[in-house]
């Protein structure tokens, strides 16, 4: 768990979000260092960090995207703090290795920058007092770039899911079969039914899915599943 950082009164706040507990601590420590009011947060899933950004003066988060997982499993992504986090009054700063569509995920959602998690101390400092400042950190160019690359996957996304929804449940299950190794003949007998059925089934697959093969069929089923 994070403690308070001792900051001089009146500093920026300067809020790190990312679940490698010594990253984020030392963060905060090199931080301070420089003048800044800056501290891990205790916890990093939703209501957590909203929570703690709301008894602070607002100012300037800085967001890991890969914020590890819940209890259930789930990913806890930091592109979700963005719009909560801007709501409450603070600018986001992106400070993640995550891949290209999910940082450009942030800054369409508000994010003010992106600045990769293994830039050289000098570079970070620089990026996190111009974003204090309100200052550009990264080229208008280069942000839209980030937020197209967001926009034609989650286009991809959504034509994916439209093709997979036309479906039906068996239909699902065989696709799902095939993308395990099975052949059709082992999907056959595990369902006790025909081989031809099955192979019958896997040409609707084929047809609804626009593809030419049960190749490019798990390919898009993958794509469907993926994360």
């Amino acid at each position: 768990m994070a403690e308070p950082s001792p900051s001089p009164k009146g500093a920026p706040s300067v809020l790190i979000v990312d679940d490698h507990e010594l990253v984020g601590t030392s963060l905060a420590v090199a931080l301070t260092a420089e003048g800044l009011r800056a501290r891990r947060a205790a916890a990093v899933d939703l209501v957590g960090v909203l929570k703690e950004a709301a008894s602070l003066p607002p100012g300037l988060a800085l967001l890991d995207l890969d914020l590890g997982r819940d209890r259930q499993g789930r990913r806890r992504d930091g592109v979700d703090l963005v719009v909560p986090l801007i709501e409450q009054g603070w600018s986001c700063l992106v400070l993640s290795a995550a891949e290209r569509s999910r940082i450009g995920a942030a800054l369409d959602a508000g994010a003010v920058a992106a600045v990769p998690k293994r830039a050289p101390w000098p570079v970070l400092l620089a990026n996190v007092k111009a974003a204090l400042l309100g200052r550009p950190v990264m080229s208008p160019e280069t942000r839209q770039e980030l937020i197209d690359s967001f926009r034609a996957h989650e286009a991809e996304r959504r034509e994916v899911a439209e093709k997979l929804n036309r479906l039906t449940q068996r239909e699902r299950e065989v696709l799902s079969e095939l993308a395990r190794g099975n052949r059709a003949q082992a999907v056959a007998e595990q369902y006790v039914v025909s081989l031809a059925t099955v192979r019958t089934q896997i040409r609707s697959v084929l047809s609804k899915l626009e593809v030419g093969s049960q190749l490019e069929a798990v390919a898009l089923y993958r794509r469907g599943h993926a994360g």
